[in-house]
């Protein structure tokens, strides 16, 4: 059987990879704010529903759980619900260059960036002409190789980075990182229209 490519990620894609990828959008666009003040650019989707901030379980772990903390948000004593609801009021929307997890037996960084790079003009137009956020701020190190070209990508707002690279949340002990993102989130407000 021919696996036709994600219209998300670009990889082959099975019938189940379409359904999950249907369901991380709908549960992204049930949070995603009217006026996007920044749109939080990861790599990929995490594999784990749990580490997916919008999953309707609402564990957050891993991933979730740092862009929570680093957007001054707190799931203690909240239902999921609430939490997301707070995150979007406060005009972040999370996203990534690949709208999936990377399929298995995508290993190695030179795959991986040869995937990205391919879907860098999709994003472009789609934060251009769709998000229109205030701001974009990549927080995955596998964007690191494509900031150059981010930065040359008219996403049509500035790029926010952290020492002139991607605040790397996906790197293990990244309280450091999370702070510096957490103090560039705070230092440019989403104004509310």
């Amino acid at each position: 059987a021919h696996l036709l490519a994600c219209d998300g990620c670009g990889q082959p894609a099975t019938a189940e990879h379409i359904a999950k990828r249907l369901q991380r959008l709908e549960w992204t666009t049930r949070y995603r704010p009217i006026h996007i003040g920044a749109v939080l650019l990861g790599a990929f989707a995490p594999t784990d529903d749990a580490e997916f901030l919008y999953a309707e379980a609402g564990a957050f772990a891993g991933e979730a759980k740092d862009v929570l903390s680093s957007s001054g948000i707190s799931p203690n004593g909240k239902t999921a619900e609430a939490t997301l609801s707070e995150f979007q009021r406060r005009g972040f929307l999370l996203t990534y260059v690949l709208e999936c997890p990377l399929n298995p037996g995508v290993s190695g960084s030179i795959a991986i960036q040869t995937l990205l790079q391919s879907r860098l003009p999709l994003l472009s137009a789609r934060v251009r002409r769709s998000l229109r956020p205030r701001r974009v701020v990549p927080i995955s190190r596998f964007l690191e190789p494509l900031i150059a070209s981010l930065k040359d990508g008219e996403l049509g707002c500035p790029l926010v980075l952290d020492r002139g690279r991607p605040f790397a949340l996906d790197i293990g002990g990244s309280e450091e990182v999370a702070a510096r993102l957490s103090q560039a989130l705070a230092a440019n407000p989403a104004a509310a229209h």
